[in-house]
């Protein structure tokens, strides 16, 4: 199977050579598909310091459809749910945008670089967005709190 093989490769270039800030484990050793990333807050941004568990879903179909990436550790930003879901939206994981080309390890640095640069043109939460245009030190605030609140 050509995912599996694609996977697994991806994983153990991720586990011998990670980026920075982000470490890779499979949530269950009996399956590829489902990966755990403990991703840390990045240097000047409100999320410095913290840790977060961010989960990995891969399609069967992958690389040709896009995985899934949500945080299970509450996490106060423009771009992700703020529900239990901790849906993020990427533009770069949209079915329409997603390129078989891309790998794992873009995705997660993609990811942690919005925690530092968030996007609120492309927000899933509109009063975190607003918030972040009008009143950045509020904005920075209230992610910082929830950083030591909810982020290990």
């Amino acid at each position: 199977m050509g995912s599996q093989k694609r996977i697994a490769k991806e994983l153990a270039e991720l586990t011998e050579s990670p980026p920075a800030g982000i470490m890779v484990e499979l949530a269950d050793e009996a399956n590829l598909y489902e990966w755990k990333v403990h991703m840390e807050g990045p240097e000047k941004s409100p999320f410095h310091k913290g840790k977060f568990l961010v989960k990995l879903s891969l399609p069967t179909e992958y690389p040709f459809k896009p995985p899934t990436v949500s945080f299970a550790t509450k996490i106060y930003h423009p771009n992700v749910t703020n529900d239990e879901k901790g849906s993020m939206c990427l533009g770069m994981l949209r079915a329409d945008e997603w390129k078989p080309s891309s790998k794992i390890s873009a995705v997660l640095q993609f990811a942690r670089q919005l925690l530092a640069e968030p996007m609120p043109d492309d927000a899933v939460e509109g009063r975190i967005a607003e918030q972040y245009r009008n009143d950045r030190s509020r904005y920075e605030e209230v992610a910082r709190e929830w950083t030591r609140k909810h982020a290990c």
